[in-house]
C-alpha cells in the first residue's frame, strides 16, 4: 500500500518504513510525529483511489528523524567572455529527514 502525498509543495510516494528528505520544516523536533492530510492518491493492493483534489479521510503519519539536514553544495558560476564579468555564488539546501510510519486510507 502506498500513497502520493504533498509535503511543502512537493509530491512524494509514501510507503511504510520509507525515509524521505523534504524541504526544511520549521518548528519540528527530533522524534516528533507529523501528519500530512494532502493525500492525492492511494493504492491499496491494486485498488487505486484518486482524489479530487485530495482523498477524503486519508492521511500519512510520519516521524521526524533529523529536523535539519544540509544538502550538497551547489556552485553557481556566471561568466561573460572578454567582458571581465565573473560571479561565483553557492548555496546548500536545507532538508528535514522523516520516516513514514503509517498510511491511513
Amino acid at each position: 500500500m502506498y500513497a502520493i502525498v504533498e509535503i511543502n509543495g512537493q509530491q512524494f510516494k509514501a510507503e511504510e518504513g520509507k525515509k524521505l528528505f523534504v524541504h526544511h520544516m520549521k518548528d519540528v523536533a527530533e522524534g516528533q510525529a507529523v501528519e500530512f492530510e494532502k493525500v492525492l492518491l492511494v493504492d491499496k493492493d491494486g485498488a487505486v483511489e484518486v482524489g479530487a483534489p485530495t482523498v477524503n479521510g486519508a492521511k500519512v503519519v510520519c516521524e521526524v528523524v533529523n529536523p535539519l539536514v544540509k544538502g550538497d553544495k551547489v556552485i553557481v558560476f556566471k561568466m561573460k567572455r572578454r567582458k571581465d564579468y565573473r560571479k561565483k555564488n553557492g548555496h546548500r539546501a536545507q532538508f528535514t529527514e522523516i520516516v513514514i510510519k503509517q498510511v491511513i486510507a
